[in-house]
């Protein structure tokens, strides 16, 4: 295994989106008390390419209803600013996804340690990927722990995340069952603050591989907020962050694919399949900030990948073929894509270049 290296990512500052500028003076002063620099936009349409990928973003009330209108993706770390009166911002924040409502000049202190905590001084976090099963047994977990062995076999520090409380725990695909760690049950009860060093140090780890996953207890409710908390911990440690979804997001689910940079749908290359996919995409692609589309064979009825891609309005990332021992390795413990041959394992290590390699050279 080569030795593990971090990735130089673009740095990413906090987005403040208002043309206020009266409000824009008190939020850059905010930013100054902070000691960190902000990204402005006036408006959603000025927004929308820096919208997904800010760490954090500041929209004043003169443009949340824009924003609602304009119907960007809806995503974690959003807070409206406002002034003591605009009762009319409280009304808005639920349809926005806004984490809070902060009016000023009461909330200036605690703006200033938001700045604080995103003020950009650092090589920005890696990325956050989803995937999801276009219908039950598409194979979305298997391609999870493919990504993330991917990355570790790298030298990359990933972390596998199960967003699934009833898959049956993600341990099970890595043959991780027995090892100590910590859980989701143990966060359950998270006030929504968590250290990522202290976080991904509790975690179930081999090597540059981590996970976080769900026990095989009976399923407790986790809050949106401590998801949001946890991803956010995670990228902040990780260089790649990989979240197993479930088909019918609850809420906690719904605040991961917020956290997405990018989402993977699995589909087999049957009718009935896509059919059932077409109404998982179309639950959660209003939460997500890109999708994309793997088609898995074989292909009883000669349904092309391509046809696939056009019928649920996705492009198409790749394909997958049936890889027996990949079955067979799983009921032995062994982590899919862990050998680095075959069809996922070459399909994962194009995606992860493609993750990694793509924002790094940018930067230069």
């Amino acid at each position: 295994m080569p030795p593990s290296t971090s990735i130089d990512h673009p740095r990413r500052l906090p987005l403040v989106v208002t043309a206020d500028e009266a409000l824009l003076d008190d939020l850059l002063r905010l930013a100054a008390l902070a000691g960190t620099e902000v990204d402005l936009a006036a408006d959603p349409i000025a927004a929308r390419s820096r919208h997904s990928s800010a760490p954090l973003v500041l929209l004043g009330a003169d443009q949340a209803e824009p924003f609602l209108r304009a119907r960007l993706p809806r995503r974690a770390r959003l807070i409206v600013v406002c002034r003591a009166g605009q009762d009319h911002v409280w009304q808005l924040a639920e349809p926005l996804g806004a984490e809070h409502v902060a009016i000023l000049p009461a909330a200036e202190p605690w703006l200033v340690d938001r700045f604080a905590d995103h003020d950009g001084t650092a090589t920005a976090p890696g990325p956050i990927v989803g995937v999801v099963g276009g219908r039950g047994g598409a194979g979305a977990s298997v391609l999870a722990g493919g990504l993330a062995a991917t990355a570790a076999r790298r030298g990359l520090r990933s972390l596998l995340v199960d967003a699934d409380p009833l898959g049956g725990g993600l341990d099970l695909v890595l043959g991780w069952e027995q090892l100590d760690g910590l859980r989701w049950p143990a966060l359950a009860d998270s006030d929504g603050r968590i250290d990522p060093t202290a976080l991904v140090g509790a975690l179930p780890t081999r090597g540059d591989l981590g996970l976080l996953s769900w026990d095989r207890g009976e399923p407790l409710p986790l809050p949106a907020g401590t998801m949001t908390a946890a991803l956010d911990a995670a990228r902040r440690e990780r260089d790649l962050v990989v979240v197993d979804l479930p088909r019918r997001p609850d809420e906690a689910a719904l605040a991961a694919l917020h956290a997405t940079d990018q989402v993977f749908v699995v589909v087999p290359a049957e009718l009935r399949a896509t059919a059932a996919a077409a109404r998982v995409v179309a639950g959660i692609r209003p939460h997500c900030a890109e999708l994309s589309l793997i088609v898995r064979g074989p292909a009883p009825g000669r349904l092309r990948a391509r046809e696939i891609a056009r019928s649920l309005d996705l492009p198409l990332t790749g394909t997958l073929q049936p890889e027996p021992r990949i079955s067979r390795g799983l009921e032995r413990g062994e982590s899919p894509g862990a050998v680095g041959r075959g069809a996922l394992a070459e399909l994962c290590q194009r995606i992860v270049s493609r993750l990694v390699d793509a924002p790094a050279q940018a930067a230069r």
